[in-house]
This record gives structure tokens, sequence and C-alpha cells, in this order.
């Protein structure tokens, strides 16, 4: 049974996210403020947090980036009325793995959490791959990346990003396929949240760089995205 926690001051919204997602198997806590939400979270391990952005006592976005900083593997999906691009983007580079415009279609939600729980479910099936490019090692059984033997830091959603990518690495991958796998297969609407995820894998990669050879991810205008392979070093 999954661990979820709502932080939803709107009483109404708030009722109905705990009873439906407490109907399909889930144990809710439901906090009404972010210092509050904070207090919880800080003392139990929750598989995913809904996030509303529009507190009473909190900035939803500095909620949202402290509980990134306590809750590294918890997946953080933020709810917001804000319809300016640009406060999606804030809450993303905060630590959101992903987000939902109110007014929320129930259904769509409930698709949501499911598709990200499955995605960060550990798995039973056997031995998972370990992906190599260059000099750096992703591995899925484990979900760690390293360069060199040192482990990069990464979220939920940048792993299975950059797994995906480093499963096919010099193959260009549309940014549907990518929403589809890595987020949710019934994904629709805008995919910003892809290019901030891609942003914030560039720079960690960026910043392993010094330690061996790693990949680099290429924008393919009007398609996707490629990783490509370091060049090999000259002797």
């Amino acid at each position: 049974m999954s661990r979820l926690l709502v932080v939803e001051d709107d009483e109404t919204i708030g009722s109905v996210l705990e009873s439906s997602l407490r109907a399909h198997g889930h144990q809710v806590a439901w906090q009404r403020s972010g210092r509050d939400a904070l207090c919880v979270a800080a003392e139990t391990d929750f598989d995913l947090v809904l996030l509303d952005l529009g507190l009473p006592d909190l900035d939803g976005v500095e909620v949202c980036r402290q509980l990134r900083a306590g809750n590294p593997a918890t997946v953080l999906v933020i709810l917001t009325a804000r319809t300016d691009e640009m406060d999606v983007v804030v809450g993303l580079e905060a630590g959101a793995d992903d987000y939902l415009t109110k007014p929320v279609r129930l259904a769509e939600l409930l698709a949501r959490v499911r598709a990200h729980l499955r995605r960060v479910a550990p798995t039973t099936s056997g031995a998972q791959p370990m992906l190599v490019v260059g000099d750096l090692l992703v591995d899925t059984g484990s979900r760690r990346a390293s360069v060199a033997g040192t482990e990069m830091p990464l979220r939920a959603k940048e792993f299975d990003l950059l797994a995906r990518l480093a499963a096919a690495p010099e193959v260009a991958i549309s940014r549907e396929t990518l929403m589809e796998q890595v987020w949710d297969e019934n994904w629709f609407g805008p995919t910003k949240t892809l290019d901030v995820h891609v942003a914030a894998l560039r720079r960690k990669l960026a910043g392993m760089a010094q330690l061996g050879s790693v990949p680099r991810i290429t924008t393919l205008r009007g398609h996707g995205y490629r990783l490509e392979a370091p060049p090999p070093e000259e002797s």
C-alpha cells in the first residue's frame, strides 16, 4: 500500500482527493498548510506528494524545495491554478517531478498517480541491465548512476529519463515517446516538464565531466532528444 501526502488548503478539493485516493487503496495524509506538511514529511517516508502551490502560510515553491531536499526519493507532483508557464518551470526546477493544472480532472490525476507509483515500485523480475555510455554507468536495478565510481545525485524522474536515453545511445527519441515511457502513457498537453528535466540532466552530466568521459544530450528540433556517446580519447 502506497503512502501519499496531500497538501491542499481548499477543504472541498482536499476532501475529494483524500477520499478518492483512499478508495483506490492508498494510505493518505492530508495537510492544509506548508508548515504542517513539512513537519509530517520529516517524520514519515511518503511515496508520493500532491502539493498545491497556492498555500496560505508558505509559498508552495519553497515547500516543494524543502520537501525535495528532505525526501530525495519521493515523487513530487505539484497542483497549480497558476497558468503562467514560468510558474510551472519554477516549480519543476524546485524539485517537482510532474505537475497538473487546476481544475484537475480526477480521472487524470488518479491515472498519473498510478503511473508514477508503478515506475518507482521495486521489481523482482530478476537481474536488471547495467547501461554503459562512455564512463557513465546506469544501474537500473539499484537505480543509481555513476561516473568513474562517483554517484550522480539524481531525482526519481531524472534517473528514469537518463536510463531511457542510455538504453538507446545515438538513437533519436521523440518527445512523445519520452513522455509516454518516462511519465505517463496517457499524457497529453504541454511537455515543459521534459525540457526542465533534460536541462537538469545536462547540468549534472556537465558537473561529472571532470571525472571521466560523459555523454551529452542533443536537442533535435521538432523531434526530441538523443544521448550521444563521448568521442573516443586520442592516444
